[in-house]
Protein backbone atom coordinates (compact mmCIF):
# COMPACT_ATOMS: atom_id res chain seq x y z
CA UNK A 1 0.00 0.00 0.00
CA UNK A 2 1.44 3.65 -1.13
CA UNK A 3 0.14 6.64 -0.55
CA UNK A 4 1.54 10.13 -1.15
CA UNK A 5 0.52 13.90 -0.09
CA UNK A 6 1.38 16.85 -1.71
CA UNK A 7 1.54 20.59 -1.08
CA UNK A 8 3.57 23.76 -1.61
CA UNK A 9 5.01 25.62 1.23
CA UNK A 10 5.64 29.25 0.19
CA UNK A 11 9.59 28.95 1.42
CA UNK A 12 12.81 27.71 -0.80
CA UNK A 13 13.85 24.71 -0.72
CA UNK A 14 16.99 24.92 1.11
CA UNK A 15 14.79 26.13 3.84
CA UNK A 16 12.61 22.99 3.77
CA UNK A 17 15.64 20.74 3.10
CA UNK A 18 16.95 22.10 6.82
CA UNK A 19 13.57 21.18 8.81
CA UNK A 20 13.59 18.04 6.82
CA UNK A 21 16.95 17.18 7.36
CA UNK A 22 17.33 18.42 11.43
CA UNK A 23 15.98 15.00 12.94
CA UNK A 24 16.08 15.88 16.36
CA UNK A 25 14.13 19.59 15.25
CA UNK A 26 11.18 17.17 13.96
CA UNK A 27 10.33 17.48 18.00
CA UNK A 28 8.84 20.76 16.51
CA UNK A 29 6.21 19.33 14.32
CA UNK A 30 4.37 18.55 17.36
CA UNK A 31 3.81 19.12 20.77
CA UNK A 32 4.90 16.46 22.60
CA UNK A 33 7.71 15.37 20.56
CA UNK A 34 10.83 14.29 21.40
CA UNK A 35 13.37 13.06 18.59
CA UNK A 36 17.16 11.57 19.86
CA UNK A 37 19.36 10.51 16.90
CA UNK A 38 20.43 6.82 18.61
CA UNK A 39 23.25 6.35 16.02
CA UNK A 40 25.00 8.50 13.20
CA UNK A 41 24.53 8.86 9.25
CA UNK A 42 26.84 9.52 6.90
CA UNK A 43 28.11 11.57 4.82
CA UNK A 44 26.29 13.87 7.88
CA UNK A 45 25.07 12.64 10.80
CA UNK A 46 21.81 13.04 9.76
CA UNK A 47 22.60 11.04 6.59
CA UNK A 48 22.01 7.24 4.90
CA UNK A 49 22.31 4.70 8.16
CA UNK A 50 21.33 7.76 11.41
CA UNK A 51 19.00 6.14 13.20
CA UNK A 52 16.21 8.36 14.67
CA UNK A 53 14.21 7.79 17.34
CA UNK A 54 10.62 9.24 17.64
CA UNK A 55 8.97 9.11 21.47
CA UNK A 56 5.18 11.14 21.31
CA UNK A 57 2.99 11.45 23.95
CA UNK A 58 1.04 8.59 25.59
CA UNK A 59 1.13 4.93 26.12
CA UNK A 60 2.61 3.84 22.25
CA UNK A 61 6.22 2.65 22.08
CA UNK A 62 8.74 4.71 20.60
CA UNK A 63 9.17 4.62 16.70
CA UNK A 64 12.63 4.43 15.31
CA UNK A 65 13.69 4.90 11.65
CA UNK A 66 16.56 4.35 9.39
CA UNK A 67 17.44 7.16 7.01
CA UNK A 68 17.95 5.00 3.68
CA UNK A 69 18.27 7.99 0.85
CA UNK A 70 19.82 11.44 2.09
CA UNK A 71 20.06 13.67 -1.10
CA UNK A 72 20.39 17.14 0.36
CA UNK A 73 18.29 19.76 -0.74
CA UNK A 74 15.33 16.94 -3.06
CA UNK A 75 15.34 13.94 -0.88
CA UNK A 76 15.03 12.03 2.51
CA UNK A 77 13.68 8.04 2.65
CA UNK A 78 13.51 6.13 5.76
CA UNK A 79 12.29 2.84 7.03
CA UNK A 80 10.83 2.31 10.13
CA UNK A 81 12.95 -0.34 12.31
CA UNK A 82 10.39 -0.43 15.34
CA UNK A 83 7.23 1.12 16.49
CA UNK A 84 5.25 0.94 14.13
CA UNK A 85 2.08 -1.49 13.88
CA UNK A 86 2.49 -2.57 10.23
CA UNK A 87 5.55 -4.31 8.18
CA UNK A 88 7.21 -3.27 5.74
CA UNK A 89 6.72 0.71 6.56
CA UNK A 90 8.89 3.30 4.30
CA UNK A 91 8.85 6.94 3.73
CA UNK A 92 10.05 8.71 1.28
CA UNK A 93 10.08 12.52 0.61
CA UNK A 94 10.75 14.81 -1.96
CA UNK A 95 11.35 18.49 -2.07
CA UNK A 96 10.95 20.10 -5.33
CA UNK A 97 11.76 23.93 -6.59
CA UNK A 98 8.58 25.86 -7.71
CA UNK A 99 7.63 29.23 -8.76
CA UNK A 100 6.09 30.11 -5.40
CA UNK A 101 8.57 28.13 -3.07
CA UNK A 102 8.57 24.33 -2.19
CA UNK A 103 6.34 21.47 -3.58
CA UNK A 104 6.57 18.60 -0.62
CA UNK A 105 5.45 15.01 -1.86
CA UNK A 106 5.18 12.64 1.05
CA UNK A 107 4.93 9.30 0.20
CA UNK A 108 4.42 6.15 2.67
CA UNK A 109 4.30 2.94 2.05
CA UNK A 110 3.52 -0.04 3.85
CA UNK A 111 1.47 -3.64 4.24
CA UNK A 112 -1.49 -3.46 6.13
CA UNK A 113 -3.43 -7.10 6.27
CA UNK A 114 -6.99 -6.78 5.23
CA UNK A 115 -7.38 -2.56 5.17
CA UNK A 116 -7.75 -0.33 2.27
CA UNK A 117 -5.65 2.42 1.16
CA UNK A 118 -7.35 5.18 3.83
CA UNK A 119 -4.46 4.40 6.69
CA UNK A 120 -2.07 5.00 4.70
CA UNK A 121 -3.53 8.21 3.00
CA UNK A 122 -3.85 9.45 6.33
CA UNK A 123 -0.75 8.84 7.18
CA UNK A 124 1.39 10.44 4.55
CA UNK A 125 -1.26 13.49 4.60
CA UNK A 126 -0.52 13.68 8.81
CA UNK A 127 3.24 13.73 8.18
CA UNK A 128 3.04 16.10 4.75
CA UNK A 129 1.31 18.75 6.97
CA UNK A 130 3.44 18.37 9.77
CA UNK A 131 6.39 19.24 7.80
CA UNK A 132 4.57 21.95 6.16
CA UNK A 133 3.75 23.70 9.52
CA UNK A 134 7.53 23.56 10.75
CA UNK A 135 8.74 24.58 7.46
CA UNK A 136 5.88 27.84 7.14
CA UNK A 137 7.19 28.30 10.74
Amino acid sequence: MRATATTIVKKPVDHVWSVLADHEGMANWGPGIKVTLDKQGSPTPGGVGAVRRIDAPGPMPAIVEEVTVFEPGSRLGYKAVSGVPFKNYHGDVVLTPVADGTKIDYSVSLDLPLVGVLPATAIAQTLMRLLARAARG
